[in-house]
């Protein structure tokens, strides 16, 4: 069974405890921009923070901009090869979701590897806003996040017949008869 690392915003309370892990399972330091996660925090209001994580794309965009293939899919992740790896961070550029790192300490880009199968972040998430589920599940983690996305808008904007429309939704308490 295929597992996939995913976040869900809503959980996360910003405490990078994420960050910190990953960083130490994989370069022995408390430093969190050498973490294979990052928490992206937007406020003022309403203050969202979200894990990003990378999403082991079954047609990597990473892969297709290295040059010399040092990032290949395997059956269940995509892996980089960081002695093939020329550091030119086209992968970093290419990721559509942002989840490929960079630090000038380093001569590759920052990768998740799933740990081997058993993501340290998930295990030290207090919130649970990180898990390793199984694929067929994430079908389901998208439509809750749409129709929790849904309960915080207060109006749609569309087009109809080439004309602008809006439809706004009443406040609860402030219905208007």
């Amino acid at each position: 069974m295929v597992r996939k690392l995913t976040a869900i915003p809503e959980l996360c309370s910003g405490c990078r405890m994420c960050e910190l892990t990953c960083a130490i399972e994989h370069f022995g330091v408390a430093n969190p921009k050498k973490s294979a996660v990052h928490v992206l925090v937007a406020y003022p209001h309403p203050v969202v923070r979200l894990p990003i994580v990378c999403s082991q794309c079954l047609t990597p965009l990473c892969a297709d901009a290295c040059p010399v293939g040092a990032l290949r899919r395997n059956e269940r992740l995509v892996e980089l090869e960081t002695m093939q790896c020329i550091s030119c961070m086209k992968c970093v550029e290419a990721c559509p979701f942002g989840a490929m790192y960079a630090h000038s300490d380093l001569d590759y880009p920052i990768k998740c590897d799933l740990c081997g199968g058993a993501p340290r972040c998930v295990q030290t998430c207090p919130k649970g806003a990180l898990r390793f589920i199984p694929e067929q599940s994430l079908g389901e983690a998208k439509r809750l996040n749409n129709i929790l996305s849904y309960t915080h808008m207060k109006e749609i904007e569309f087009t109809e017949k080439g004309e602008p429309r809006t439809i706004r939704y009443a406040e609860i308490g402030k219905e208007e008869l």
